[in-house]
């Protein structure tokens, strides 16, 4: 670090939203060349607090420092003018333009009237080299990998002479390689003196990247740490305010019937190419069954082809002995398939619906539901209470948009519909992803109840500790198929070897 001079201050930020108060006089401090860690659940206040920062929202109260001197940030592009630079969570690129047309969008250099296209690839290519992003100037975002895509956003930040560079949950969909090769970049940032936030709930990632940690929790600040001397378990405790299990806790289960049964199943992606080659498997009641894997080897179109949602090429989906092969997602749910979707914007939530609507999308068929064939909003406003309370929904009440909530809560509504339908088996599809640490334990917790009481869940996740820590059986997939069945307790080494195609075996 460049000595202890301030690069930015934030002082008593408060921002308020209707009656939401998001920000509470948050203070916030970052030095030149520092990798600052912003922690918090979801719902904390982290991205509020960097969008204040970055102009897209104003301060209710407080000031902003940069360098010393009070400004007022009224836009984007003004925060870019003053060298602030943001990465969000869901990247701004264009798709159909090439990486160094992304990166001069709106900045564009001109030889005459025509842009200087050669200028803008050799500008890309430098700062390529120089902080190891490597990219191709001019491949097509649309051809790129979400790791490669975020590359280019902290290029173009860095193309308009960025000085403080915040990234918003950076690794949420990166994997684990693509996540460490992030933090090579961040620490060569820092090194060229560039300030960075770094917003997350990961306390590993926190722990291996940052200089120091600021934790928020409920819209307060809760403490400024030195990262050096924390642990994964202090931070927990600051975030959530009570010690967390970090650890999965079950007792052996006691598995009964087959209730999931796939045979032989191939199944298509959406070129028409072979993603799942003659898979089986079997989930029965009171286990949870975890399949781990690279991403892109099959893991999506097995979860579609179970629920429904896509058409299967050949092969069998048999749920509670009744065939439900290619009648569709509404024959999947009235034969008891409950799904956790991986996607909860795409496939879990209508986001312009309310909460009372989201909970109501599996039941509102029913009598329950509605009285001389019209929708009851009085009876569904009282489900969705009870719902919401049960599962600890954050940042809203009955009539809220779910686009309002953070991700964490948008995904306990998920579960809390899927749940509250009764299913015999559930789609656990990346039931964590994009979660903070109360949030994971919450969702853990329910997932072992829920094989206790005797449903079979089939547990898809990137994440291979939340296969190990969650699951009684656990299989691997590679290019489609299931190549072993390991032990939970299996080394790292042991599952890494089998998820890039070593020792290939069937299993079920």
């Amino acid at each position: 670090m460049s000595g202890d001079a301030l690069a930015l201050e934030l002082r008593g930020i408060t921002k308020r939203f209707g009656p939401l108060v998001a920000n509470d006089a948050i203070d916030f401090e970052l030095r030149r060349g520092e990798i600052h860690a912003l922690l918090g659940e979801n719902g904390a206040g982290k991205s509020t607090l960097m969008n204040v920062l970055y102009g897209l929202h104003h301060p209710d109260e407080g000031e902003i420092r940069l360098d010393g001197e009070r400004v007022r940030i009224d836009s984007a592009r003004h925060a870019i003018r003053l060298g602030i630079g943001m990465v969000h969570q869901h990247f701004m690129l264009v798709p159909v333009m090439t990486v160094a047309e992304n990166l001069v969008l709106g900045t564009e250099p001109h030889r005459g009237p025509l842009l200087d296209y050669k200028q803008a690839a050799a500008r890309t290519r430098e700062l390529s080299e120089r902080y190891g992003l490597a990219v191709d100037p001019d491949a097509r975002v649309e051809d790129l990998g979400v790791g490669a895509q975020q590359r280019v956003e902290i290029l173009r930040a860095l193309f308009r002479d960025a000085k403080v560079l915040v990234l918003d949950e950076p690794t949420a969909v990166l994997t684990a390689q693509e996540s460490q090769d992030l933090f090579r970049v961040l620490r060569a940032l820092k090194e060229d003196g560039t300030s960075v936030v770094f917003i997350s709930h990961k306390l590993n990632e926190v722990l291996d990247v940052s200089d120091r940690v600021t934790v928020l929790r409920r819209g307060k600040k809760i403490d400024t740490v030195e990262t050096e001397g924390a642990s994964e378990r202090s931070l927990a405790r600051l975030m959530v305010g009570r010690d967390v299990l970090l650890r999965v806790e079950k007792t052996d289960h006691s598995p009964g019937d087959a209730l999931l049964e796939v045979r032989d199943l191939h199944v298509s992606d959406d070129r028409g190419l072979p993603a799942v080659r003659g898979l089986s498997l079997t989930v029965r009641a009171g286990e949870i069954v975890g399949v781990a894997g690279v991403d892109a080897n099959g893991q999506s179109q097995l979860i579609e082809a179970i629920t429904g949602l896509r058409k299967v090429d050949s092969g069998q989906v048999v749920v509670d002995g009744q065939d439900v092969t290619g009648y569709g997602a509404l024959a999947a749910i009235r034969a008891g398939v409950g799904h956790i979707a991986e996607d909860r914007h795409e496939r879990g939530l209508v986001l312009q619906f309310d909460l009372a609507e989201n909970l109501s999308l599996l039941e509102y068929r029913k009598p329950s539901m509605a009285s001389r064939g019209l929708l009851s909003p009085r009876r569904m406003d009282e489900r969705a209470k009870k719902l919401l309370g049960d599962y600890d929904v954050r940042g809203g009440d009955t009539g809220t948009p779910a686009s309002s909530l953070s991700g964490g809560n948008q995904q306990k509504v998920v579960i809390a519909r899927e749940l509250s339908a009764d299913p015999k088996i559930l789609i656990a599809a990346q039931p964590t992803r994009g979660l903070d640490v109360g949030a994971i334990e919450f969702v853990h917790r329910r997932l072992v109840e829920e094989r206790d009481k005797g449903r079979a869940i089939l547990l898809i996740s990137l994440e291979l500790e939340e296969v190990r820590s969650l699951s009684d059986r656990a299989l691997v997939i590679y290019e489609g198929q299931i190549v072993a069945e390991l032990p939970p307790a299996a080394s790292e080494e042991e599952f890494g070897v089998a998820m890039t195609g070593g020792g290939r075996r069937e299993a079920a």
